[in-house]
């Protein structure tokens, strides 16, 4: 089988919410990404094999954006497109998906990518108001259609703005989070170190020009505005809670991820066609995998990825220690760290499979580049963001292995292996 090539990455600037790119639609923050890859790579007016986005919050009237975004990106408009959404994991599922097709042969080369803003909520009406306008549209008489305007309520004109919960359990993403690190007994300290370690790395990747080829300035921002070079763990530590209000709770605004506007895109080929096009290949996608737990029935949301990279590990025939870079979704410092410890827990393990525990990571080959607490989070843009950057520093260090890991709303997680 042939091997899915990673080619290279394109992004605009993650920004705090309702800020540069306020009003702006998915559309329109993914349009540029693609635009520049097409430009770098030399794509204009080529068709490629498929174009597959994503977004989680979009506009009911964007409802085919990949097409519209191919449309306007510069390759041929004979190059297909599709959405798909798996939330926090989207374009890396994206990019799982185009690497199966690549690496079977049913095409050549296809881009991967995912948007996400808070600044352009897509509000709902209510139900019971979307029916009454439903069968106003449909009224024969004038007497029909007055009789539905005046049983409108006025508590049925508020609108329903897009709930980060989940629907199972009606707690937040925060909130599940706070009750795995109590479980796991991960307190305040550990999560703001991680959280310093990361604003420290993705403050000296920038300084060091490593994102200047990944990332190009788009309305007015030309560098990550999240990142926090100037941090401190006492800074940090003056952060109130921000879902467990009590004297218990360790989430803050610090150690978690903030809401991000923001988009990605990667392009990916199979190694015949990146040779015909004189690219350099920065690394491949070997493997991929995705889990679920039951977060109803008391396993930890966020828990998921500990799962698949245990079948990934066992397919390969690798030990958790086998990676070069680990770069791991800091949806929160907390959830990483629960993750980690899980690996380094014996029954846990076991249940996994597994004789024992798989054991613990090198700290310093974890999200050296600065993870999602520092970096931003546009929900769907972040996988792509992930990939581009690992496959660069893998091809920077001159070869190695990396270990991908994302969790995902609705207690799922993916997970994948690129090699150089």
């Amino acid at each position: 089988m042939r091997k899915a090539a990673i080619i290279g990455a394109q992004r605009i600037p993650f920004v705090r919410s309702f800020r540069e790119y306020n009003r702006l639609s998915n559309q329109q923050l993914l349009t540029p990404c693609l635009q520049a890859l097409v430009k770098k790579f030399g794509l204009e007016g080529e068709r490629l094999g498929d174009v597959a986005l994503g977004a989680l919050l979009n506009r009911s009237t964007e409802w085919n954006f990949a097409r519209e975004c191919v449309q306007d990106s510069g390759l041929d408009p004979h190059t297909p497109a599709y959405n798909l959404q798996r939330a926090c994991s989207t374009s890396l599922d994206a990019a799982v998906q185009l690497g199966l097709r690549i690496a079977a042969g049913q095409i050549e080369a296809g881009i991967a990518g995912g948007s996400d803003t808070n600044s352009d909520l897509p509000l709902q009406l209510q139900q019971k108001l979307s029916w009454k306008l439903t069968s106003l549209r449909a009224a024969k008489t004038f007497g029909d259609r007055m009789k539905i305007l005046f049983s409108i309520r006025p508590s049925e004109l508020k609108p329903v703005y897009p709930g980060i919960v989940e629907p199972r359990t009606g707690l937040s993403m925060g909130e599940h989070t706070e009750l795995m690190v109590k479980e796991w007994g991960i307190g305040r300290q550990a999560q703001d170190e991680l959280a310093l370690a990361s604003h420290r790395n993705a403050e000296k990747a920038w300084q060091e020009g490593f994102y200047d080829d990944l990332v190009f300035p788009f309305m007015g921002a030309k560098k990550d505005t999240i990142v926090r070079g100037d941090t401190s763990l006492e800074k940090l530590g003056l952060l109130k809670p921000a879902f467990d209000k009590s004297p218990a709770g360790t989430l803050t605004a610090g150690n978690s991820t903030i809401y991000t506007d923001g988009a990605s895109a990667v392009l990916l080929a199979s190694e015949d066609y990146a040779a015909r096009r004189g690219w350099e290949v920065l690394a491949y996608l070997a493997d991929a995998e995705s889990a679920a737990v039951d977060y109803v029935h008391g396993e930890g949301l966020l828990m998921a990825p500990t799962w698949a990279v245990g079948r990934m590990l066992r397919r390969n025939g690798l030990k958790l220690q086998d990676f070069d870079v680990y770069e791991i979704h800091e949806a929160f410092a907390g959830q990483v760290l629960c993750n980690l410890k899980a690996w380094e827990d014996d029954a846990y393990c076991r249940k996994m499979g597994f004789s024992g525990a798989l054991g613990a990571i090198d700290r310093e080959k974890l999200n050296v580049k600065g993870g999602s607490v520092a970096l931003g989070h546009p929900f769907a843009a972040t996988g792509a963001r992930i990939l581009g950057q690992t496959a660069k520093l893998l091809h920077a260090r001159g070869g190695g292995r990396a270990l991908v890991s994302i969790c995902t709303a609705g207690g799922m997680g993916v997970t994948a292996i690129l090699e150089k």
